[in-house]
């Protein structure tokens, strides 16, 4: 067993490993070690932060580090690690406000370092009020600029973008959102993309704009060094008072250069199912390991909370001599833009082809409960399933109606590879406030049946 564990990173992962290892083992030491001023907080929360849902940032503040304190948890911010010495078992750490060098000693690592946010190689990148979002200072400084503005920015079109094209809008900022790509979400189909751009533009209209097919190639700005005008691939002048850049993030593992720890896709840490790197001593969880597709088959890296918060615990127990496998994922998603929910789970048509299988597929529209009860709201879903072997792939759903419930029943019939045979007349539970008759997601199962047997 080991006598010391040092944990670096303060995110979610981090966290969560030193707060179970602890559960599981009373007397081992642990030091986690974060660049950050704070410890254990929800990034997923700070666009509700911005919008005024939330109040308080603190409340985003799972543990602070004297709350980690009073179980015998060393927490040690402001300190990031810059290598890694595995024969001799070391982590090198800078003090970032003394500038201090010092190596750390341990038994058992655990990295847990995150994500950093990508930044565009873009004339004028480091004019003020130009901003990402993945901390709560960044929440707070995005914040306070909104609440003095009228005109926003964003560019990229993943999930953050439009969850702050949300906050925004709600505190009447015209908001101009710009994508390289064809569609925004490009975790979508393009057909559910564009159904999530209408509903987004019909909203408000006049006061968002989405730009697909366009690149920022300059930011200029004033006098003071502020960012007032974005210049597009097309030769577009849009004014603005600030930008949120939502380009992706990539994973903090620079510090691996040069050490033994095997890197995977896109330079995240390669972890078997127990969290354990390529050294034996070493754990990785979080955004900054890779991930298995139980879809595909494959090695990924897809950032989230979620998945962060179930590998620490994985690891922790692992750590303490118990038993616990992480599987993998499915890269389960959801979001909203005001009433609507946006979801995906498993890989989408157009991600199934190109990986071979041999997809189909069924859209349907219809409402979330029988339609004689009050208030009955519509989602349209798309569900995807193999011809060859008849187990479902994937399942896009979008609407102002239940969506989740949807999701979360086509979760366990994808892990279980369950055929559309027995998905169809699954016996989900049936009364007027909660479905129809038949639940759409099995109508989308009866129809891909009926395409598959002609």
């Amino acid at each position: 067993m080991a006598e010391k564990v040092v944990i670096i990173g303060g995110g979610a992962a981090g966290p969560k490993t030193a707060a179970k290892l602890r559960r599981e083992k009373p007397d081992i030491k642990i030091d986690l070690y974060t660049q950050e001023d704070i410890v254990s907080y929800s990034a997923c929360g700070l666009p509700y932060f911005i919008e005024n849902i939330i109040q308080n940032p603190e409340t985003l503040i799972m543990r602070t580090p004297e709350d980690f304190q009073k179980q015998n948890i060393d927490i040690h911010t402001k300190q990031q690690c810059i290598k890694i010495d595995t024969d001799r078992q070391t982590v090198t750490i800078k003090d970032l406000i003394s500038n201090n060098i010092y190596d750390v000693q341990y038994n058992i690592l655990v990295i847990a370092t995150g994500a950093t946010p990508l930044t565009p190689n873009i004339p004028g990148i480091n004019l003020k009020n130009i901003f990402t979002l993945r901390t709560i200072q960044d929440g707070v400084k995005i914040k306070e600029k909104m609440l003095q503005s009228k005109k926003a920015v964003l560019l990229g079109g993943g999930y953050i973008s439009v969850e702050v094209m949300e906050a925004l809008v709600h505190n009447n900022i015209q908001v101009t959102l710009i994508e390289k790509n064809p569609q925004i979400l490009a975790m979508f189909d393009k057909d559910f993309a564009d159904m999530i751009t209408d509903y987004i533009i019909g909203r408000n209209p006049g006061q968002v704009s989405i730009l697909t097919n366009e690149e920022i190639v300059a930011f200029t700005g004033n006098e003071n060094q502020e960012v007032t005008k974005v210049i597009t691939s097309s030769g577009k002048e849009i004014e603005t008072d600030f930008v949120v850049l939502g380009t992706g993030v990539r994973p903090n593992t620079d510090f691996l250069i040069g050490s033994d720890i095997k890197l995977g896709v896109n330079n995240s840490i390669k972890v078997d199912k127990t969290m354990r790197t390529s050294n034996y001593g070493v754990y990785a969880a979080g955004d900054c390991a890779d991930k298995f597709n139980l879809v595909t088959n494959r090695y990924s890296w897809v950032p989230m909370g979620s998945t962060a918060n179930k590998e620490g615990r994985c690891a922790a127990i692992n750590i303490a001599g118990g038993s616990c496998l992480f599987d993998g994922i499915l890269n389960s998603t959801i979001t909203k833009y005001f009433d609507l929910t946006i979801s995906i789970i498993g890989i989408s048509y157009k991600e199934a082809l190109e990986l071979g299988f041999q997809p189909e597929y069924a859209i349907v529209t219809k409402r979330d409960k029988a339609g004689y009860m009050p208030n009955p709201e519509t989602m349209t879903l798309k569900l995807i399933a193999d011809r060859n072997t008849h187990t479902l792939l994937g399942l896009q759903g979008i609407g102002e109606g239940d969506v989740n419930q949807r999701i979360n029943a086509v979760i366990p019939a994808i892990l279980g590879k369950t055929k559309l045979e027995s998905f169809m007349n699954l016996d989900l539970p049936y009364s007027p406030p909660y479905s129809p008759a038949i639940d759409p997601v099995l109508n989308a199962a009866q129809i891909i049946y009926q395409k598959i047997n002609g």
